[in-house]
């Protein structure tokens, strides 16, 4: 529990830049961007179940699909504050949890950072219902068992930046493939669409809402983890 809770050394700063320009590799060109965005779908739909468990709605069921779209299903009032924080908190869940993760980095917590990875993502998959969602929850969380287990602590801080800047890169993006989306193609039943009749507010701006969380956690944490 001490070395869990312990702090460890910070990478030096060119191994913080090496581990930023990976993730912005994983995040820009398209071929990459459909498989590792299977992890920002984890981590939206994680947040949704998250959410809706904190707000006391009962959380039924999460599917991730191969397409990288997903699925959480909760029971509760239709309406209400609880309804609107577990639809806003999608979009929202993956540069959130980078930016706590930027947090926790900066105060060299790189082994508590693991393994809280690893613990919420275990408890995700007791809620996942689909043999895909299972697949790549246990992928995923194998890969950061692994890592905290079995590999020494310079090994575990490049993995814990490398992630940490895909969450915050990663969570940006998802917006703005929503706002083409809902321009070309239309999407009624997105995250945005969904807070908009929740809440009379129109979409548009709750799509803003997400642009405006992701851009400034991706500017706070990345301050945090470049140490400026």
């Amino acid at each position: 529990m001490a070395d869990v809770l312990g702090t460890q050394s910070a990478p030096e700063q060119w191994i913080v830049i090496v581990t930023a320009v990976a993730a912005l590799a994983a995040v820009l060109p398209r071929p990459l961007w459909r498989l590792s965005r299977n992890a920002i779908t984890i981590a939206h739909e994680g947040g949704h179940g998250l959410i809706a468990l904190l707000s006391g709605r009962r959380l039924q069921s999460i599917r991730l699909h191969s397409d990288t779209s997903g699925l959480t299903v909760s029971r509760g009032r239709p309406t209400g504050l609880g309804m609107i924080l577990t639809a806003a908190a999608g979009y929202t869940a993956a540069p959130l949890l980078g930016l706590g993760g930027a947090a926790l980095l900066s105060t060299h917590h790189i082994t508590l950072l693991l393994w809280l990875a690893t613990a919420l993502l275990v408890a995700l998959l007791l809620m996942v219902r689909n043999a895909y969602g299972i697949f790549t929850v246990l992928l995923t969380g194998g890969v950061f068992l692994l890592v905290s287990w079995f590999t020494g602590p310079d090994v575990q801080s490049v993995f814990a930046y490398a992630v940490v800047w895909f969450l915050l890169l990663g969570g940006v993006r998802p917006a703005f493939e929503l706002q083409a989306k809902r321009r070309h193609e239309g999407a009624g039943d997105s995250d945005a669409d969904q807070l908009g009749r929740l809440t009379h507010v129109p979409p548009v701006l709750w799509l803003l809402f997400f642009h405006a969380v992701s851009i400034c956690s991706l500017i706070g944490g990345g301050r945090w983890l470049l140490g400026v």
